[in-house]
């Protein structure tokens, strides 16, 4: 399964200007008050999160990739199947011509009926292939939607200007002192309630 994406919170900061409102002030004066204008540089703190382990640890993760799994064999189950059914089909018309078997208004109904059964096929390839890219959008927005609502609350207290995604080689460098992987998916485990449905899914045999 294809397994991707991520998140990233950003802050700024804010300038004061003070502007000089008298031409009778000396130039010490219009120093001191720029001088006392000046924002003083705050700590900028940085963290990052490994998403390859939030996907093999994360309960949600795990539970709703088996989901996907398996309806994606059974899609593939599906289609090889009625595939083998019309080659069959197929074969079998062909073998009867051969044999004479068929008048010629026969032999035009079954294979316009043969048409129409790949024709058939085709079209149920495209709706069961998009059911299955619609489930995938829908957790891919899940999963980012319960990171980022716990990071919000995770850095109420932290206090980071960043957090980044960090997936591969996307991040060129990074001190594994900002690395806080671990508090992420402890605390997703920890918040996350799996519900009957999602359980049950996952556990239903196909």
């Amino acid at each position: 399964m294809n397994k991707k994406n991520v998140y990233a919170s950003l802050a700024v900061a804010a300038m004061t200007v003070v502007a000089m409102t008298s031409c009778d002030k000396s130039k010490s004066q219009v120093d001191e008050q720029a001088a006392g204008s000046k924002v003083v540089p705050t700590e900028t703190k940085i963290a990052f999160v490994e998403v390859d382990s939030i996907m093999t640890q994360y309960k949600f993760c795990k539970e709703y990739s088996l989901i996907l799994q398996k309806k994606g064999q059974n899609i593939q189950n599906t289609l090889a199947q009625k595939q083998q059914q019309l080659e069959a089909a197929a074969a079998n018309f062909q073998q009867k011509v051969q044999q004479n078997a068929y008048t010629r208004e026969q032999a035009q109904g079954i294979q316009a009926q043969l048409q129409r059964q790949s024709a058939d096929l085709q079209a149920l390839n495209q709706r069961l292939s998009g059911e299955f890219q619609n489930e995938t959008e829908k957790y891919n927005n899940a999963l980012r939607d319960s990171i980022k609502h716990f990071l919000t609350s995770y850095n109420k207290d932290k206090k980071y200007s960043l957090i980044l995604s960090k997936a591969g080689d996307n991040i060129l460098y990074a001190d594994k002192a900002h690395d806080i992987t671990n508090e992420v998916i402890a605390g997703l485990n920890k918040a996350y309630k799996s519900s009957p449905a999602l359980k049950d899914a996952g556990k239903e045999k196909k």
